[in-house]
C-alpha cells in the first residue's frame, strides 16, 4: 500500500513541482538584456504573461545549448502555449514550450501569476525526447532580464545574511547599484541560505521595485547588476550546471518569484511579500495556511553531561508532561529532538546523538515500547508531537550504512550523503521515515541536516554532467516532504538544517525554521537581530528560550518559539512561565500582520544601542511596539517613527509593564515617539490600539 501510495505520488508530484514558481512585475521586460519600459498603469498579471511568453517574444530566461545561447536558437524552435486549470481562484496558470524538433529538447516552463499580489513565478523543465544522447545544457539562468524605469537614479538592493551561526545572522544589508555595480550572491556548501540568502528587494528611483525570491534547496545564484541610471539586470539559476540529457531524461531547474510593488517606502513590498507568502507557499492544513507552534523540551541536556536528550527515558518524559499540566504550563508541542535512537547513549564508545544517525531503530532500553506511550501522553494533555530526525546524513557503520551502501554518496569524510535521487532508495527511504512517524504516534516531523552535500554531488557526478546529482536530490528532497504531508494531512514539517541552512521559496513552501539559527544559544542580543532581519521576508521561523526574564524572553517573540524551561530545576518559577506563555500568545498574532523595523538597517548588532521593531494589524488598527534598551546603551531614550498608520485616528498607547496609557494620533506617532528606559539591558512591549 504504501509502495502504490508513492508511485501515485510521484506521478502527481512531477506536474506539482513543475507549478510551484514566482514572477510578479508592474515594468514589462523581456530577457537577453533586453530593455522594457515602466508604467505607470494598473498591473496585470494575465496580460503581462500571455504578452511576455508570447510567440517570437525572448522569453524571460535563458540558458546555452550545444554552445549557442537560446536567445538565437528560441525563434527556430516549435512553440506551443496553453492556459491550464489552476487549482488556486486567484491563480492563473500557462505552460509555455520550445522544442527543438532536429534535437528532441525540449524546455517546458509553467508560468503561474498570481492577481491578489501581482505576482509571476515561474520554473523550467528540460527533457530529451529523443533516443539518443542530448548535446551540452549550460548556463542555464531561470531569469534573465533586465528593468527600465522612468526616473533617473541609482538602484538600491535590499538583502540579508544568510544563517552563518553568527550575531549577523539574517543581518539586514544595502548596496546602491550606480551604473556598473553589482552584486553577485550564492550559497556556501549546497544549503540554500548558509551565507547567502535568496531572498532580497530590488528599490528602483521611481517609486517602485520587485521582491525577488529564488526556490532551490541547494545551491543557486543571483546576479543583480546596475546597468544605467534607469535600468538593472537581474540573473538567477542554479550554480553548477553542465550537462547532457540521457534519452527520454528530464531535469527540472530552480523557480523563480518576482513580486513587484509600488510605494514611497520599500517596506510596502516586504509586507506584501511577506502576506504572499503566508497566502501562497505556506503548508496548508484543513484547507488554511498552517501555524507553526510554541514547543516544550524535555529539560534539554538534562542531566549533565548529557548533550540533547541522549539521557532521556520514557518514564521521565512521561513525568515531565505530566508536570507541564500539573503546573498548567502545556504547550502545543512537545519536541523530543536528537538522541531517542539506537547507540545515541553509549558513552563507553564514545557515541553520542550527532555520530549515530543511520540507526533509525528507537533506543529499547531507555524506550522499551518505543515513543508511543510519550505521543500517548502528550495527547493526554491536549498537545502534539514533534521527534527529530537526520536522515539524510548517514555515519559510516551504521545500519543504514550497512544495509544499503549501495544507497550511499560517499566524499571520504566520517558520513555518507543518502542517495534521495535514486527512486528506488527514496521509495524505501519515505517507506522508513513513514512506518516510524505512524507506529510512534509522532504528529510533527523535524528534518536537520549537518552536512555541507555539494561535495557529495560533484564527486558522485558522471563526466559531462555536473549537477545531476543535485538536482536528483533536491527532486527527492520535495517528493520526500511531498509524500509525507500527503500521508499525514495535518504534519508539519520544521526544516532546521543545523540552524536555519535551508530556508528558500520550496522550503518555505513545505516546512518552516522553527531552529533560525544554531547561534549561541540563549543570547538574547542575537536574538533580537535574528528576528529584526528575518522579518523582513518570512512570518513564519522561531528559535528557543530557557529564561523568563523579560529582557531575555521577549528576545525570543515570533510566530513559532521552543521553551527549554528548565522545570526539574528549583529556581525557575511556573508563575513566570505562565506569564511568559501569555504574553507569547497575545503578541504572536500580530507576526502573521504588517512589520517595520524602527532602528534602521545598518549594523544592529551591538551592545550600546537601541533596537525596536513594529507589529502592525491593519484590520483593527491595533499592533505593538517590541523595544530593547542594551547593556551598554548610554541612553534612557530613544525616537520611533511609527508606520502604516492613520494619520487621523486617534491611538492608546499602553505600556505592558506598567499599564500606563497616554493617546496619540497616528500623524504624532509617525513623526516621532519617544520611548524610555530606565535602566540598560531592559526592555518596553508597548500596545497601541486605534480608539
Amino acid at each position: 500500500m504504501i509502495r502504490n501510495t508513492i508511485h501515485t505520488f510521484r506521478s502527481k508530484c512531477r506536474a506539482l513541482v513543475c507549478s510551484l514558481l514566482t514572477l510578479a512585475v508592474f515594468p514589462q521586460f523581456v530577457s537577453g538584456q533586453a530593455k522594457s519600459a515602466m508604467t505607470d498603469k494598473p498591473f496585470d498579471v494575465t496580460r503581462w504573461i500571455e504578452t511576455h511568453f508570447a510567440k517570437g517574444k525572448i522569453p524571460p530566461f535563458s540558458f546555452v545549448y550545444d554552445g549557442k545561447p537560446s536567445r538565437e536558437l528560441l525563434k527556430k524552435w516549435k512553440y506551443t502555449a496553453a492556459r491550464v486549470e489552476s487549482d488556486e481562484p486567484e491563480a492563473v496558470e500557462y505552460l509555455y514550450t520550445y522544442l527543438d524538433r532536429s534535437t528532441g529538447l525540449q524546455v517546458e516552463c509553467r508560468v503561474k501569476g498570481f492577481t491578489d499580489f501581482d505576482a509571476v513565478e515561474w520554473v523550467l523543465n528540460f527533457k530529451n525526447d529523443s533516443q539518443a544522447n542530448s548535446a551540452s545544457i549550460s548556463q542555464v539562468k531561470v531569469v534573465d532580464l533586465d528593468f527600465e524605469y522612468p526616473q533617473k537614479g541609482n538602484f538600491i538592493l535590499h538583502y540579508a545574511d544568510g544563517s552563518h551561526v553568527s550575531k549577523h545572522d539574517f543581518h539586514q544589508r544595502t548596496k546602491v547599484l550606480a551604473p556598473g555595480d553589482s552584486l553577485y550572491m550564492a550559497p556556501q556548501g549546497g544549503r540554500s541560505s548558509q551565507v547567502a540568502f535568496p531572498f532580497f528587494n530590488i528599490e528602483s528611483p521611481a517609486g517602485q521595485g520587485v521582491m525577488v525570491a529564488v526556490g532551490w534547496t541547494g545551491t543557486w545564484f543571483a546576479d543583480i547588476a546596475g546597468k544605467t541610471d534607469r535600468s538593472v539586470t537581474l540573473a538567477s539559476g542554479m550554480k553548477y550546471l553542465d550537462t547532457y540529457l540521457y534519452p527520454q531524461e528530464s531535469i527540472r531547474t530552480p523557480s523563480i518569484c518576482l513580486l513587484f510593488w509600488k510605494g514611497d517606502d520599500r517596506m510596502v513590498g516586504h509586507n506584501r511579500f511577506r502576506r504572499f507568502v503566508m497566502a501562497h507557499h505556506t503548508p496548508k492544513v484543513d484547507g488554511k495556511p498552517a501555524h507553526f507552534p510554541e514547543s516544550s523540551s524535555f529539560n534539554y541536556g538534562d542531566p549533565s553531561p548529557c548533550n540533547e536528550y541522549t539521557c532521556l527515558t520514557a518514564d521521565y518524559a512521561i513525568a515531565l508532561i505530566r508536570r507541564y499540566k500539573q503546573f498548567d504550563i502545556v504547550p502545543e508541542v512537545f519536541w523530543l529532538d536528537a538522541g531517542w535512537y539506537s547507540q545515541a547513549a553509549d558513552y563507553k564508545n564514545h557515541k553520542n546523538w550527532a555520530n549515530t544517525v543511520g540507526n533509525w531503530t528507537v533506543d529499547r532500553e531507555k524506550f522499551p515500547d518505543g515513543l508511543k506511550p510519550v505521543s500517548d501522553e502528550a495527547h493526554k494533555v491536549g498537545a502534539k508531537f514533534m521527534v527529530w530526525f537526520e536522515p539524510e546524513r548517514v555515519i559510516k557503520g551504521s545500519q543504514w550504512a550497512e544495509e544499503h551502501p549501495e544507497w550511499m554518496l560517499d566524499a571520504g569524510t566520517d558520513a555518507y550523503l543518502f542517495d534521495l535521487g535514486n527512486p528506488k532508495a527514496l521509495e524505501w527511504f519515505c517507506d522508513q521515515i513513514g512506518e516510524l512517524i505512524e507506529q510512534n504516534g509522532i504528529d510533527y516531523y523535524r528534518q536537520d541536516f549537518n552536512m555541507e552535500p555539494d561535495i557529495f554531488w560533484q564527486k558522485n557526478d558522471e563526466p559531462g554532467r555536473t549537477g545531476i546529482r543535485e538536482i536528483r536530490h533536491i527532486e527527492g528532497l520535495y517528493a520526500f516532504w511531498d509524500y509525507l504531508r500527503q500521508r499525514f494531512p495535518g504534519l508539519l514539517v520544521d526544516n532546521c538544517a543545523s540552524g536555519g541552512r535551508r530556508i528558500d521559496l520550496e522550503a518555505t513552501s513545505r516546512s518552516a525554521p522553527m531552529w533560525r539559527t544554531d547561534y549561541n544559544y540563549g543570547e538574547p542580543v542575537g536574538y533580537q537581530c535574528h528576528t529584526y532581519g528575518l522579518e523582513m521576508y518570512l512570518p513564519q521561523h522561531g528559535t528557543g528560550v530557557q529564561k523568563t526574564d523579560k529582557f531575555t524572553f521577549r528576545s525570543s517573540l515570533g510566530t513559532s518559539v521552543v521553551y527549554n524551561w528548565k522545570i526539574t530545576n528549583g529556581s525557575s518559577s511556573f508563575y513566570e512561565i505562565q506569564d511568559c506563555m501569555k504574553e507569547f500568545r497575545e503578541v504572536r498574532p500580530y507576526f502573521y500582520e504588517d512589520y517595520y523595523p524602527l532602528t534602521g538597517s545598518g549594523d544592529i548588532t551591538g551592545d550600546n544601542i537601541w533596537m525596536a521593531y513594529q507589529l502592525y494589524r491593519p484590520s483593527d488598527k491595533s499592533g505593538f511596539v517590541v523595544a530593547f534598551r542594551r547593556e551598554a546603551c548610554p541612553d534612557k531614550t530613544h525616537t520611533v517613527k511609527l508606520s502604516g498608520l492613520d494619520p487621523d485616528a486617534v491611538y492608546s498607547v499602553t505600556n505592558k509593564d506598567t499599564g500606563e496609557t497616554v493617546s496619540k494620533s497616528g500623524r504624532e506617532l509617525a513623526e516621532g515617539f519617544v520611548l524610555t528606559l530606565d535602566q540598560p539591558r531592559s526592555s518596553l512591549l508597548l500596545k497601541y490600539q486605534a480608539e
